[in-house]
């Protein structure tokens, strides 16, 4: 550090990271130790001694001076600050005299006390002290002494726990011993958990006590019920997900184009699915080829935004008892996680694959429910297919804040725009039945019957031939691929771009029914108001 790096300091004023003091002495050396605690407990800065930090005067200590105060800084550092930390002292040459400055880094053993026990944060340029035990448990997280997912959630038991979301964990977790047994996973998921059981020669309630999901006392941990719970906002009501699009580009915006009169519920898997809709139905769509029914590509890469999403539910702080909000603007769209980077990650390492799991258990987890590899390398991902993404942790609020430029976007309304282009296709549909897509599969039948010479599968009344997965049309293919988490009706459709009815599920999905790409989720009762469609998985 320079003098003009000095005065640079002083003609800032004090902030969170700075803090000036005219002289240490036996007087103030208890302030000056708070100040050392608050620091270590934050994210680190520097006491810089021989500025008056009500004028901002230089007032530069003397030789004597500077041996006196290292000194008394030194034994601040080893008994006054609980545990102990070390300083970064450097000495500055200035007219006059010394301006020395103090380092304290980040602590990795937090929370940091006084030597009465105090426990002190930093608070813009002050400090205060902490009481609640949500931030002490905060610090203790970020050093790895605890991991607030698998705390327990007094109350539950295997019971609060969704069947469906937990027969996919099982299903998904022990794929390869099923595959080994020769046992057909689109089979077993018309199964009973009981019947899965016994196949899996083992519990359900076992399983997850072996993977520490649940308590031996058959309490459920947080992330249990956050990754299959039936209704976990029951117990945890601040861990929901909070979606709003705005007109214009102000948070503050009084228009909107879309806003949820309440925040949306769920597990992992639900909330995903929600925000994934939320996006795609308020997102543009343009089309890249020149055959008006092919699928449209989303303004916005949809890979960039599953990575995004899913990393914010599963490394959000879940101490910190906010919603994750994701906000849609004209020019941009803001996803805005609880809690800061772990510690020991910074903005730059998270862009070359860095990962610090915050949530151990959800994130080790989590890969049998949610897309995503659980290599560590999701940003990384995101990043290929949108470069722009920018990343803030902001401390102020205590978030991590992604923010995606959209492409081409105007002033107008994206969903009429949506609506509009929906009607436009529809329409061209129906007054041009060669270029439709019940053409096109049909077409691709007859060319995969000849393919197959002529080999035909059956299903109910219909005979069926299943086109290879090559052959289908983009948007067919897209279906599947968005179907690799069960979707209702209505996000498929919102999903391509086209209304929810009958004709438009006899066009698209239901070809992949019956060609064995898709299946319900409850086969015995196709019409049921909770039916959803998912991706049949290779066997």
């Amino acid at each position: 550090m320079t003098k003009e790096d000095i005065l640079r300091l002083r003609d800032t004023a004090e902030q969170t990271r700075v803090q000036f003091k005219e002289r240490v002495t036996r007087d103030n050396k208890y302030d000056v130790s708070c100040e050392m605690v608050a620091l270590s407990n934050s994210r680190g800065g520097m006491i810089v001694v021989g500025i008056d930090d009500k004028t901002g005067r230089i007032n530069p200590l003397s030789f004597v001076e500077v041996q006196e105060t290292t000194n008394l800084l030194g034994s601040l550092a080893s008994e006054g600050v609980v545990p102990q930390i070390l300083l970064d002292i450097e000495n500055i040459q200035m007219e006059g005299g010394v301006i020395v400055v103090v380092t304290v880094k980040q602590g990795r053993n937090k929370p940091y006390r006084d030597n009465k026990g105090i426990v002190w944060v930093k608070q813009g340029a002050d400090k205060r002290k902490v009481f609640d035990n949500a931030e002490l448990i905060a610090m203790l997280m970020e050093n790895g002494q605890m991991h607030p997912d698998s705390m327990p959630v007094n109350g539950t038991s295997i019971k609060d726990l969704d069947e469906n979301t937990l027969r996919d964990y099982l299903l998904n977790r022990f794929r390869s011993d099923f595959e080994r047994q020769q046992l057909s996973i689109t089979e077993l998921r018309h199964r009973s958990l009981e019947e899965i059981s016994e196949v899996l020669s083992q519990t359900p309630e076992g399983i997850l006590k072996n993977n520490g999901l649940i308590r031996e006392d058959g309490t459920l941990t947080v992330a249990a019920l956050m990754l299959m719970g039936r209704y976990p906002q029951r117990w945890l009501p601040a861990f929901t997900v909070r979606c709003v699009s705005f007109v214009g580009n102000s948070i503050g915006g009084t228009e909107f184009r879309d806003k949820s009169g309440n925040d949306a519920d769920g597990n992992a898997v639900h909330l995903y699915n929600y925000i994934i809709s939320f996006l795609t139905r308020n997102l543009r769509k343009r089309q890249v080829e020149k055959d008006f029914n092919s699928q449209g590509e989303l303004e916005v890469s949809i890979a960039s935004l599953s990575e995004i999403v899913t990393n914010g539910i599963l490394h959000r702080s879940y101490v910190i008892e906010a919603p994750l909000r994701v906000f849609i603007f004209d020019n941009r769209i803001e996803i805005h996680s609880p809690g800061l980077l772990p510690e020991g990650v910074s903005m730059e390492s998270i862009k070359h694959g860095a990962s610090v799991p915050r949530n151990k258990l959800l994130f080790n987890h989590g890969i049998n429910l949610l897309p995503y590899t659980g290599a560590g390398s999701g940003i990384t991902r995101a990043l290929k297919f949108t470069p722009d993404i920018k990343f803030v942790n902001d401390e102020t609020l205590n978030e991590f804040v992604v923010t995606l430029e959209r492409r081409n976007i105007g002033e107008t309304d994206a969903k009429n725009d949506r609506d509009s282009d929906r009607d436009d296709r529809e329409k061209r549909d129906e007054e041009d039945g060669d270029n439709s897509l019940s053409a096109k599969y049909i077409e691709n039948n007859e060319a995969a019957k000849r393919d197959n010479d002529g080999v035909e599968e059956t299903e109910d009344r219909a005979r069926v031939v299943r086109t290879p997965y090559k052959q289908l049309p983009s948007i067919q293919k897209d279906i599947i691929q968005f179907c690799a988490i069960p979707r209702t009706a209505k996000e498929i459709m919102d999903h391509i771009g086209y209304y929810n009815n009958s004709k438009n599920m006899t066009t698209y999905v239901r070809p992949l029914l019956e060609m064995g790409y898709l299946e319900m989720t409850e086969p015995d009762k196709p019409k049921s108001k909770n039916q959803k469609y998912r991706k049949v998985r290779k066997e």
